[in-house]
């Protein structure tokens, strides 16, 4: 204990020289200062829902997959392999030798096993250390079994095309049993892995501090320490990386990126992935209720405008709910909702909604959000031009998550949302299927529901086939298209600048952060 109280008083004295420096002062070398766009909610990967703490939780815990650099292709973590049944509905996992979490407990089987019957078992003893709103990606789990230390039975109840890649999602991430007994609720402020970093410190609303993980099975990162500051003004991350207060900075403003790409000092990088940045559409009650109104929405809004002006050609236009990153399943059929306020204003007087009065929630800014106050504001004035009155309610983004995932029923006709994922399965089945209505525990914020949808969901998830996979899923984008349950906005692709004192750093098509190779000097 003493041992590490001194590794968190070096981490801590480290952070504030870094932090109370002058313009000039630069960094020390080996500490990495990482602006982030928000306050993190928690630091349990089973209790989050947002990339903006999934780029730290990489860092302090694995899975038993992961993602391959540069792609979405699952290769093995913490399990070094695993078989699966002919009947895809058993996956038996052997696990790697010599784990530690960083608390020293022992990683093996059992810990795995309390790390999914924690999420997934009602009447287990902490269950009530959640709630974990992902538990979704193994709501196929029927069982999980360990049978020795080394090896983890998986026991499906039907086969599951996406449990591999869901495995490598910070959801998948394997905690410490015994940190989670130590510390019950506030375990997700008392974080233990088996990652390359380990938690040192957290400060509300200042930094979130991790320190190099000696022992770490990939070999040690080069980095001493890594700090997570939340900087939630745009503005203010652009000052401070250009004086040299921080080292790396994520989600760039589009107004930003020529001055840093231009400057010798900086390096800038982009990565396309799977990305949707959309508003969600109240389709349980008031305006919203009726398609056609849904439908004059996606038809008032200038989505070139905003992808070419406001977000500076850092996006593409979205034609529907599946990013095109997903270019097995992508259905390139399908056109984005063109520009016209003439066919918007003739849907909502056929259905007697003209002159609305909407009420539109905004966030200063979060998880993929694209410039979400100027984004909302240019929305706001498009919607007004076809005689639709938003108004608008900002909010900090921890506090617009408290607001929207909830539900909007009572509160709000339209919200903006972005979401990033790792399968064509995820943000449909989490935010488009009848049974993920909020009070069944998914992010079906508007209420829609669609029988069709829900019946080739179901199909898709089940079918281990790709090509059939597909077939299922492009379907359904065209029914999504035309029920307009979202305005369907833009797909992103994200970036980052580092100071070019920083090495080895790289952009992941999954959008998490992984530092465990990075260098400083």
């Amino acid at each position: 204990m003493l041992s590490h109280i001194r590794r968190i008083a070096a981490a801590a004295a480290i952070t504030l020289a870094a932090l109370s420096g002058t313009a000039a002062a630069q960094t020390p070398p080996g500490l990495l200062v990482v602006a982030q766009i928000a306050e993190p909610k928690s630091l349990d990967p089973q209790a989050v829902t947002a990339v903006n703490d999934f780029r730290i939780l990489m860092n302090l815990y694995d899975g038993l997959v992961g993602y391959k650099s540069g792609t979405l292709e699952v290769e093995p973590a913490l399990a070094t392999e695993w078989t699966i049944s002919d009947d895809g509905k058993t996956y038996t996992f052997t696990l790697r030798d010599g784990v530690a979490f960083h608390d020293g407990s022992p990683f093996n089987a059992e810990a795995v096993k309390f790390n999914f019957d924690r999420m997934l078992d009602e009447n287990h003893p902490f269950h009530d250390t959640g709630p974990f709103p992902l538990s979704f990606f193994f709501s196929a789990v029927d069982s999980v079994e360990a049978p020795d230390e080394k090896t983890v039975v998986f026991h499906l109840k039907d086969p599951y095309a996406p449990f591999l890649s869901n495995l490598a999602y910070p959801t998948g991430l394997i905690v410490s049993p015994a940190a989670v007994k130590e510390f019950g609720k506030d375990f997700g402020r008392h974080p233990s892995g088996t990652g390359p970093f380990k938690f040192a410190e957290w400060e509300s609303n200042s930094k979130v501090v991790v320190e190099a993980n000696p022992d770490y099975w990939k070999g040690a990162p080069d980095l001493k320490a890594v700090v997570f500051r939340p900087i939630t003004d745009a503005n203010t991350r652009v000052a401070e990386m250009l004086s040299g207060g921080i080292d790396v900075m994520v989600e760039v403003p589009p107004d930003n990126l020529a001055t840093f790409s231009n400057d010798a000092a900086f390096k800038v990088y982009e990565q396309a992935g799977p990305h949707l940045w959309f508003l969600i559409l109240n389709a349980k009650e008031g305006p919203m209720a009726d398609k056609r109104v849904r439908q004059a929405v996606n038809y008032a809004i200038d989505k070139k405008a905003l992808v070419e002006n406001v977000l500076q050609g850092t996006a593409e236009v979205a034609a529907g709910p599946t990013p095109p990153a997903f270019a097995w399943a992508y259905n390139e059929a399908l056109q984005p909702y063109p520009h016209d306020p003439e066919k918007a204003k003739a849907l909502l007087k056929e259905a007697g909604h003209e002159n609305a009065d909407l009420t539109f929630y905004v966030t200063e800014g979060g998880s993929g959000m694209l410039d979400p106050v100027a984004m909302g504001a240019a929305i706001q004035a498009d919607l007004a031009e076809v005689g639709l009155n938003a108004k608008i309610e900002t909010y900090e983004w921890n506090t617009f998550l408290g607001k929207v995932n909830p539900g909007l029923e009572g509160k709000a006709d339209m919200a903006e949302m972005a979401w990033m994922t790792n399968d064509p399965d995820t943000l449909p089945y989490l935010a488009l299927r009848t049974g993920a209505f909020p009070d069944e525990g998914g992010f079906n914020s508007g209420y829609y529901s669609n029988p069709d949808v829900d019946k080739l969901l179901e199909e898709a998830r089940r079918e281990t086939d790709q090509a059939k996979r597909a077939v299922l899923y492009k379907k359904m984008q065209e029914i999504v298209r035309d029920d307009a349950p979202w305005a369907f906005i833009a797909n992103w692709k994200q970036n980052a600048v580092t100071s070019d004192r920083v090495e080895d750093f790289a952009l992941q098509p999954s959008f998490f952060l992984l530092l465990d190779d990075v260098k400083k000097n």
